[in-house]
């Protein structure tokens, strides 16, 4: 059954889902509080069968206010940025939203060739749709999908209160999570490339076809590169107030300082107490994917498995990869670092 849409626009729990660019309005689907921190992303694959609530016009969600306290968790994939978001999810603090469909179709209108304005304007739609708080005095943390990323600056300025994190796995770490995932991640790094090329968001000087001579592990380093180079340059424009970064293998080790130091860039209030809880809980504990039991040392022993298993492949990119680095002027470290060695 339809709903009305100031029913739709006025309760998160109707979900602002897609675009429907045919008829230039946005179409909700209802997704419970609870309902989204059983699944790992806002994904028709990951919530199943929901109820459609109808279509609004985008002249319509334009009209809603989208001042409210905002978070952009940017990651770099194979980082832990749904654990995080899951762990500053709290009633009363902060809700967190796991990549959103809707600005995914911003993408895709940008790289189908829409106008710039019309992509701005959608964004700006998008964004204050996902700005409504759950609940009074509660902030919304929005992890986006990394093929957002090239939209990083455009969503930031359109919502100016917003504060961003870019969260990343170091160079070696992602490399691993890439080998260790196999044959379909090795394609997706390669899709997640052919994006950034149309995104115009490579430029280390590489021709086509040198691209197309690199082995996979290259291709994943390169989209690696790519994404710091951008948030570095992104958060020195804009000042750590505005824009951090984190290091998952950090984050993973010092949980609780990662905690305690995400809260503050977000703005967040929580207590030693809280933190405590948090850091010890299943954000922590158990797989985002699959929910299963799944600790830091767990964590570390596959990854060293995969090490092991890889290690020569990984070895050779790692060098290969630091020399492009050097070459472009990009620091593997991530801008203004939450936390430190």
């Amino acid at each position: 059954m339809a709903h009305t849409s100031a029913v739709l626009l006025n309760d998160p729990e109707w979900l602002a889902h897609r675009l429907v660019e045919g008829s230039d309005a946005a179409r909700f689907v209802r997704v419970p509080r609870a309902r989204h921190g059983a699944v790992p992303f806002l994904t028709d694959r990951d919530l199943g069968e929901t109820e459609i609530g109808g279509d609004v016009p985008l002249r319509d969600c334009l009209a809603l206010p989208g001042d409210a306290p905002l978070g952009f968790l940017f990651h770099s994939a194979f980082c832990g940025s749904t654990m995080l978001v899951r762990a500053l999810d709290r009633t009363g603090t902060a809700m967190g939203l796991s990549e959103p469909v809707i600005l995914n179709d911003v993408v895709g209108m940008r790289r189908r060739g829409a106008d710039p304005r019309a992509v701005a304007r959608a964004a700006d739609a998008a964004t204050r749709l996902l700005t409504r708080p759950f609940g009074p005095g509660e902030a919304v943390i929005v992890k986006p999908s990394n093929v957002i990323n090239p939209l990083a600056e455009l969503l930031l300025a359109l919502r100016p209160q917003a504060r961003g994190l870019f969260l990343y796995a170091p160079l070696e770490t992602f490399l691993i999570s890439v080998a260790r995932k196999g044959l379909g991640c090795r394609l997706w790094a390669r899709e997640l490339l052919e994006g950034q090329l149309r995104d115009g968001f490579i430029q280390l000087g590489f021709a086509p076809e040198e691209l197309f001579r690199q082995t996979d592990l290259q291709v994943a380093a390169v989209g690696w590169l790519a994404q710091h180079a951008h948030f570095a340059q992104l958060a020195h424009k804009l000042g750590p107030q505005r824009l951090r970064s984190l290091d998952a293998d950090r984050m993973t080790a010092r949980p609780a300082e990662a905690i305690a130091a995400a809260a503050a860039q977000f703005g967040l209030n929580l207590d030693g107490a809280a933190i405590g809880t948090i850091a010890s809980g299943p954000a922590f504990t158990r797989h985002s994917k699959s929910g299963a039991a799944f600790t830091p040392e767990d964590r570390r022993a596959e990854y060293a498995r995969a090490r092991t298993a890889y290690g020569d492949e990984i070895d050779k990119v790692l060098e290969w990869a630091g020399v492009v680095a050097e070459n472009a002027g990009i620091a593997m470290e991530g801008p203004f670092p939450l936390l430190q060695e």
